[in-house]
């Protein structure tokens, strides 16, 4: 199965348990519209097709290193706090049988767990059980 196939598994699995999304990222273009036709021109433009003055491409989405998938899991403080519920950040490093976690991805793992997140590489949704500490 690959990557996008387990993502889906995890969050399933996860459903009614933790708050969790997939982490999306794209690349476009942005610049002024200059034509945007309506039926095929001779410069073999068609409908659905756009013009761009001064185009210039960005990027959108997370910065590099986001997990795949994020959100949160409710925990509950201990008593000397009141025995107060709230939610915890979670990050899930989704990799197929054999994946590598690049160093940017490690990094940010680290940084979630730094700051009192959960974080993790899974590669099923036992794995990402066990990092949110959910159980079973």
């Amino acid at each position: 199965m690959q990557e996008h196939g387990i993502q889906n598994t995890i969050r399933n699995a996860l459903a009614g348990l933790a708050l969790i999304f997939r982490a999306n990222v794209g690349k476009g273009w942005t610049g002024q519209v200059v034509f945007k036709p309506t039926k095929v021109c001779s410069v073999q433009l068609e409908p659905g097709d756009v013009v761009l003055r001064r185009a210039r491409p960005f990027d959108t989405g997370l910065p590099p290193g986001f997990s795949d998938l994020f959100g949160a899991v409710t925990i509950t403080i201990t008593p000397d706090m009141v025995g107060q519920r709230f939610a915890q950040f979670a990050a899930l490093e989704v990799k197929k049988p054999g994946g590598r976690v690049a160093p940017h991805q490690a990094k940010f793992l680290a940084a979630v767990e730094r700051v009192g997140g959960r974080a993790g590489v899974v590669r099923s949704p036992d794995d990402a059980r066990q990092v949110l500490g959910l159980g079973e």
